[in-house]
């Protein structure tokens, strides 16, 4: 049986990873703080800081595998020195993030990376956590580098606000969709993929992303889930910005809206995932999944990202 360390696990990717893991049969041990949630039955939980000092010294050890799903550099670091030297297989989930440019369509995992300059930022982080872990780790490393992730459970509302927003009624109000896509991996595609890569012990480094969509089309196959049949307001992007809107995620935006200077952010090539055995369900079925977990959850409650009802209102009014 595979002995499976996950530096996390308790929070929405690292739990779905780990049912996974111990699906694929594997003895999963997580070390966390435990704060966004318990482990999936059947893994053991190693509660801890892992900024304290001794933080690794229940698990250290062999182990056939580990997964690293932070990117702060006082856990990165810090976990390479207690366990590197020991880890027979690593993976490190990265992030597309990474690449410096959003303006080449369909660019794969050559492409040039941020060169970090504050690891308080998101990207800068991610590519410091990239190199560090290279160093320590050479050819027993793989690196998973995910788009988007969406699906039930999402915490970030950025995917979830569109299918909560068509299953309403109303005119909706969303970006112009020309030369606009959308690029997403669904959570229970991405943790079964990364399950099965770390039994394998792939290694290199992966663009975990699935279709560009074309955001016209992903509108459509959202109103269709949600039989929507009310009117769609296609609005500009200089109209948007002056009236307070935001782009991509956060309060008062509109999700997945990006300016088209970015838009190939949604456009990277997926073919070394396919070719590494990743699987990509139908966009249909995410949205479906997303929609009913939206219901679950409460398509009337505050979100972390979007609209609220009363300020697409105002916008739209505000256009007449």
């Amino acid at each position: 049986m595979r002995r499976v360390l996950v530096l996390g696990g308790t929070g929405w990717l690292g739990r779905a990873i780990v049912r996974d893991l111990i699906a694929e049969g594997a003895e999963v041990t997580c070390l966390a703080r435990g704060d966004s949630g318990a482990v999936p039955n059947g893994a053991r939980l190693v509660r801890v800081d892992r900024r304290t000092t001794g933080a690794y010294d229940e698990v250290r050890g062999d182990w056939d595998e580990v997964i690293e799903l932070a990117y702060e550099s006082d856990f990165v670091e810090t976990a390479l020195e207690a366990l590197a030297h020991t880890a027979a297989h690593w993976t490190l989930v990265s992030s597309v993030s990474v690449y410096a440019r959003n303006d080449e369509p369909g660019a794969d995992e050559s492409a040039t990376l941020v060169e970090p300059s504050d690891v308080s930022e998101y990207a800068d982080a991610k590519v410091t956590a990239e190199r560090a872990t290279a160093a320590q780790l050479g050819p027993r490393l793989l690196i998973v580098r995910p788009g988007l992730i969406v699906g039930p459970g999402d915490p970030s509302d950025r995917f979830g606000y569109w299918p909560a927003r068509f299953g309403r009624s109303g005119p909706v109000l969303v970006p112009t969709t020309e030369d606009r896509f959308v690029q997403v991996i669904d959570v229970v595609d991405l943790a079964a993929w990364i399950a099965r890569a770390a039994h394998a012990e792939r290694v290199g480094i992966v663009n975990a992303v699935g279709d560009a969509l074309p955001m016209a089309d992903f509108f459509r196959t959202v109103a269709e889930v949600t039989e929507f049949d009310g009117e769609s307001v296609e609005v500009e992007d200089d109209v948007l910005l002056a009236r307070g809107v935001r782009y991509w995620a956060g309060p008062r935006s509109l999700p997945l809206w990006l300016p088209l200077s970015d838009a190939a952010f949604a456009q990277r090539s997926g073919r070394a995932f396919r070719n590494a055995g990743g699987r990509v369900r139908p966009w249909k079925d995410t949205v479906t999944d997303v929609l009913a977990d939206e219901r679950f959850r409460g398509m009337d409650r505050q979100r972390r990202s979007g609209l609220t009802p009363r300020e697409e209102k105002e916008v739209l009014l505000d256009l007449r």
